[in-house]
């Protein structure tokens, strides 16, 4: 039984509001988001495509009990992004 998973996106273009990260405020243009799930969380990152650093997505980490339930919260991030919305972790 696996106990972690994770999953990439790569080639976002984020509608008009962006992601809004904890390290430095909202970032917009090609991105890549990218969900860990260990133990119960889906912790959410973002990095512009190609670039060395990643940044926490607001609100993360997302509660998610099983794996499905944290690539469902991955899948639902990755739709927010390309949304002409400011987008942060998705919850519940």
């Amino acid at each position: 039984m696996n106990t972690w998973a994770t999953w990439t996106t790569q080639g976002i273009l984020a509608g008009h509001g962006g992601v809004r990260t904890v390290e430095i405020g909202v970032i917009k243009g090609d991105l890549t988001v990218h969900t860990m799930w260990i133990d119960g969380e889906a912790r959410l990152t973002v990095q512009y495509s190609g670039a060395l650093d990643w940044f926490t997505v607001e609100g993360s980490p997302v509660a998610a009990t099983d794996e499905a339930s944290a690539r469902e919260v991955h899948q639902r991030l990755v739709e927010a992004v390309k949304a002409d919305v400011e987008a942060v972790a998705p919850q519940g």
